[in-house]
This record gives structure tokens, sequence and C-alpha cells, in this order.
């Protein structure tokens, strides 16, 4: 398949259900499908009502819609929970193996970069897992440098590595 042989769009609640099961299959894929990674997230079934563009602090969510596929996954943004004033997250970001190699990766950290900026982030966190090795090249590529621990409070004690950039 040619690059850029995708759809990005914003999520709606008709996406909700592909969503979901393209994170679990990739969160099943790397081995976190249990508690202390986004698996026990409640809002996993209903992205489309926590990410969207009225919500309050600011979120956006994107899903990947590959032809002959449909949502191949998708990543959003919102506010870090517990995090300093100005720092958003990058969550929930996953591609199934059909996504992956098209450049909608990269595509995804931008418009969520460029999507938090403009509602006032000034800063973009991440959490991810070592093994998620081709993942952690393409943060390093658009940005974002490692960090020595975990910022926020998540949830999420399973990651194991951790970025952030200005926005």
């Amino acid at each position: 398949m040619p690059p850029h042989a995708y759809n990005l769009r914003p999520i709606t609640a008709a996406d909700d259900a592909a969503a979901e099961q393209a994170i679990r299959t990739v969160l099943t894929e790397f081995g976190a499908n249990r508690p202390g990674f986004a698996w026990a997230d409640p809002e996993l079934g209903r992205l489309s009502s926590v990410y969207h563009p009225a919500a309050e602090p600011p979120a956006g969510y994107w899903v990947v819609d590959v032809p002959g596929i449909g949502v191949a996954g998708g990543g959003g943004f919102a506010k870090l929970a517990g995090g300093e004033p100005g720092l958003c997250e990058l969550q929930k970001m996953y591609l199934l193996p059909a996504a992956r190699g098209l450049g909608a990766g990269r595509a995804l950290i931008r418009q969520c970069v460029s999507a938090a900026a403009a509602t006032g982030y000034t800063r973009m966190y991440l959490e991810t897992l070592r093994s998620m090795t081709a993942a952690q090249a393409l943060y390093r590529s658009e940005g974002f440098e490692p960090l020595d621990a975990p910022l926020g409070s998540t949830g999420h004690g399973g990651c194991d590595c951790w970025f952030a950039r200005a926005l």
C-alpha cells in the first residue's frame, strides 16, 4: 500500500468500538493487556465522548481509517492527570500492523502537537514501553526527549519509558 493510503479524521461515536478494538489488539501484541496500562482505562469504549472538540480542558482524538480495513488505530491528547499547568499527554496512540509504515503515526503526532498547541498547551508528555522501539524512534524524530521518570498520575504504572517535548 503506498504512503498516505489512509484517512486521518476526528473520531466519531461510530468509531468507538473499532478504536477500542485496535487499542486492545496492539496492547495484546506488546503484552500490555492488563491493569497498569491503557487496557484498564474506563474510557476505552467511549473515546469520542472523552476526546471531543468542546472538551474542557481541551482534548482531541483522531482515527486512522485504512481503505479496505477501516479504523486501524488512532491517537489523541488531553490534559495530563496530575500534571502541571500547560502540560498535556499524547494518549492512546496505537496502530494496527496494517497502518504501520504508511506515515500515519507521524501524521497523528503532528496533528496532536498542532491541535494541543493551538488550544494553549505548552508541553506534551507520553508514556510507552521499552519494547515499542519503532514508536520510540518516531517520538524522538518528532522532538520528544526521554525522561528519567514518569510525570503526573496516569495510572499506567506498567509503562517503563517516558518522553516530553515543548509545543
